[in-house]
């Protein structure tokens, strides 16, 4: 046996060596760690961009559409809009330690590494909260030890540069719940209809054992397995102090309304056409690629109105016969800045997202003779003038060409009549004859002050619409008469905001005043003239048929051709196009066809407006209304059996009063006398 101090020598040796080990493997430890904080300072802060669903709202904030790509909803809530109990049953089971650690638990590790070694595979997981959180925006799902190492460091950077709040925040907005609902705003919707910060205690605890096995935990996929799941979730709350044992029972037996889901189901996107230009306006005028649109997690703040929009849906498929090819097109525009508030582009979206009143170019007819009467009274024609109304041919191109019009079945006055009636009830000799006298170039030039961008020609034809415009060109044209005169640029969108809730986009209506207001409302004047049965003369007037429909103020003009059938008009508050036809321009029976256009119309105007106040159209100053005899255009007497109140440009307005109804009141006081004397003479013979 060796001496005592030879002993002491050999342990003091080993524990020299020891320590000298212990300092190095310190400083080697520590100089790694320190290397890898360097190295998570130096690379920065990852990136938190995930994918995330862009909603799409209606003017009344409620949700229309969203961008769920294969099948996945993701959302992005605030870690306060999160119901605590949510964040209280997560931390529970999945990360007790996650506000001690620096993105990896070593003892949880250890543990796994000793049941993976027992095992002889990968059997047991470690991950904390913010691995996984790492694992969800950087690695792939699968199971190796070079995916945990990097997830580790991931990990690592996400705590250097983010706060915890950041990290649990972006964890439950990530974290997968089964059936296409990423986050746990997502899977609030998704199971229970309602939002993160309106989960209970009992559905929290669901929610939250989901993530370990989406398809194996899911209520949908076994209700049995869902509530042991909740169960072992609801007790690790009570072990964490975050319940106490009669709470966790109170949470377990509570009973949840699930909502009723199938896994087939297609979510329906309320106005598909409307939501389509949207995505344009974001593409274009926002200048926007596709992925931002679709993934961006974007709120899009839109200018429809939804229940304006279910009418127009309903009116547009209940009003024509369902076997029908025939086609529709809607718009709907606040005129004051052209806000769309309704739209149908088609029938069925579904069958064909051709939008009809955006892309398709139809001959307006009609409708577009208030254009040409706008211009006339800018040019000293007034209400009140008169022009012959009679079969005739117009010579044009330096007389080398003729034109021929016929009014619509062949019904003609063979005498002069006034524009106003001229326009009720769309008489074609007159407009001719007035865009004639004006120059075919005047209805060029004035229609594209009114906005109209389609292709058009100055020849005498144009007068009846007989060159392709758009409905929501139509419709834009009408705003302008509605508003007084001022330009309105159509748009879909008023406001976006990112993930974060930074606005990045904000309408701005600009207002430029184009048309004359006084010659402006002298024409709305005259477009209230189609609902209005004291004007019709030969033919009655084109508002016909819906005019008891209507109980507020409006001014319209149908439109007819041989393929296309129109209505479009406005009250104060409300511009409105409608067309009905072919997509193959074959030809309309407007006998039955042609009265859709204008049922839509009315029938949509008095729904749309349902509950608002009737309002007036307002006379601008400049302008002097006087009550007219609608046949002469006079001034109207007391012998008149009709009388009109009549708008004028101030100085244009007629001074000569109705004489023509006077000798027919004379010869009707004469039988009276005679009637009187005969009375008397019975009398004294009796």
């Amino acid at each position: 046996m060796k001496p005592m101090s030879e002993r002491f020598d050999y342990w003091k040796r080993w524990g020299k060596l020891f320590l000298r080990l212990m300092v190095i493997g310190t400083l080697f430890v520590g100089l790694s760690v320190g290397s890898i904080y360097l190295l998570a300072v130096f690379v920065g802060a990852p990136p938190l961009q995930v994918p995330q669903t862009t909603i799409y709202y209606d003017v009344d904030d409620n949700v229309i559409g969203e961008s769920n790509q294969s099948g996945q909803n993701r959302y992005w809530v605030q870690l306060e809009d999160i119901s605590p109990s949510v964040v209280d049953a997560t931390i529970a089971i999945e990360d007790r330690s996650f506000y001690d650690h620096f993105g990896f638990d070593f003892k949880r590790i250890a543990g796994a590494v000793l049941a993976d070694l027992k095992a002889m595979a990968k059997v047991q997981g470690a991950s904390t909260i913010t691995q996984q959180y790492a694992r969800n925006l950087f690695l792939e799902h699968d199971k190796t030890w070079k995916r945990k190492v990097l997830e580790a460091f991931y990990a690592y950077r996400l705590e250097v540069h983010y706060s915890k709040e950041d990290i649990l925040e972006g964890y439950l907005n990530t974290i997968y719940y089964g059936h296409g609902a990423y986050g746990i705003e997502a899977a609030a919707r998704s199971y229970f209809g309602k939002a993160a910060d309106e989960l209970s205690v009992s559905e929290s605890a669901m929610l939250a054992g989901i993530p370990k096995g989406p398809s194996y935990y899911s209520p949908y996929a076994d209700s049995n397995r869902s509530k042991e799941r909740q169960r072992t979730v609801l007790n690790a709350m009570v072990t964490t102090n975050k319940l106490t044992k009669a709470e966790a029972v109170d949470a377990e037996n509570e009973a949840m309304a699930l909502q009723t889901f199938n896994e087939e189901q297609i979510d329906p996107e309320t106005a598909p056409y409307f939501t389509a230009e949207v995505k344009k306006e974001l593409r274009n005028k926002l200048s926007l690629d596709e992925r931002i649109i679709e993934e961006g997690g974007l709120h899009v703040y839109t200018t429809l109105d939804s229940d304006m929009q279910e009418k127009a849906e309903d009116l547009v498929s209940n009003s024509i016969e369902e076997k029908s090819d025939i086609q529709a097109a809607l718009v709907a525009m606040d005129p004051k800045n052209g806000a769309i508030k309704a739209m149908v582009g088609g029938r069925d979206y579904k069958e064909s997202k051709f939008n009809r009143a955006t892309m398709a170019k139809r001959t307006p007819g009609s409708t577009f003779k208030p254009l040409l009467y706008y211009a006339a009274m800018n040019n000293g024609f007034t209400p009140s003038t008169l022009v012959r109304s009679e079969p005739t041919n117009f010579y044009y191109d330096g007389d080398k060409k003729t034109y021929s019009p016929h009014n619509y079945g062949d019904a003609y006055a063979n005498d002069e009549i006034t524009i106003a009636q001229a326009l009720a009830l769309s008489d074609n000799i007159v407009a001719v004859k007035t865009h004639m006298f004006l120059e075919e170039k005047t209805l060029v030039d004035t229609a594209k002050k009114f906005g109209i961008t389609s292709k058009l020609s100055a020849i005498p034809s144009l007068a009846l619409g007989t060159k392709p415009v758009g409905v929501l060109e139509m419709t834009e044209a009408y705003s302008m008469l509605a508003n007084g005169g001022y330009s309105v640029e159509p748009h879909y969108i008023e406001k976006v905001t990112d993930r974060d809730g930074n606005v990045i986009y904000e309408n701005k209506s600009n207002k430029e005043l184009i048309l004359k207001p006084e010659a402006a409302f002298v024409t709305t004047s005259m477009m209230t003239g189609v609902f209005d049965e004291s004007l019709n003369d030969y033919t009655k007037v084109t508002g016909s048929g819906v005019d008891h429909l209507l109980t507020r103020p409006a001014a319209a003009k149908t439109g007819s051709t041989s393929t296309d059938s129109w209505m479009v008009g406005f009250t104060p508050q409300l511009a409105t196009s409608v067309w009905i036809g072919y997509d193959e321009g074959k030809n309309l029976n407007h006998r039955n066809d042609g009265f859709y256009a204008k049922k839509i119309w009315a029938h949509f105007v008095e729904d749309a407006l349902e509950g608002e106040k009737v309002k007036e159209f307002k006379a601008p100053e400049g302008v002097v209304g006087i009550e007219i005899d609608p046949q002469t255009g006079k001034i109207a007497d007391e012998n008149c059996p009709n009388k009109r109140l009549t708008y004028y440009i101030e100085g244009s307005e007629p001074h000569e009063v109705c004489d023509v109804h006077v000798d027919a009141a004379q010869q009707q006081d004469i039988q009276e006398d005679k009637k009187g004397f005969l009375d008397r003479f019975f009398n004294w013979i009796r």
